[in-house]
């Protein structure tokens, strides 16, 4: 809660319909908040957990290790994807 607290200069305005306000309102009053306060919880709530959701990979145990051990012992370059990576030099400006 403490961005919350932290200095109040930007603004976000919304609209939205009576009855999605009344709700809003009721669980403001619920929880004790004030609406202002309760909608600023409520979506930077959302917004932490949609960057956690993109911004972190949770992998199960098997590939987790298969992973690893791609990065550990990556597998010999075959002479068509060499070919492809030349293409790819020769075509590819790098600045």
């Amino acid at each position: 809660m403490s961005q919350v607290a932290a200095a109040k200069n930007e603004r976000v305005n919304i609209r939205l319909n009576e009855s999605a306000k009344k709700r809003i309102e009721r669980a403001a009053s619920f929880a004790g908040e004030t609406v202002s306060r309760f909608i600023v919880a409520s979506a930077l709530e959302q917004a932490e957990a949609t960057i956690r959701a993109h911004e972190i990979m949770t992998l199960s145990q098997r590939d987790a290790d298969r992973f690893l051990d791609a990065i550990l012992t990556p597998p010999e370059l075959n002479e068509k994807f060499r070919a492809a990576m030349e293409e790819h030099s020769r075509r590819v400006i790098h600045r």
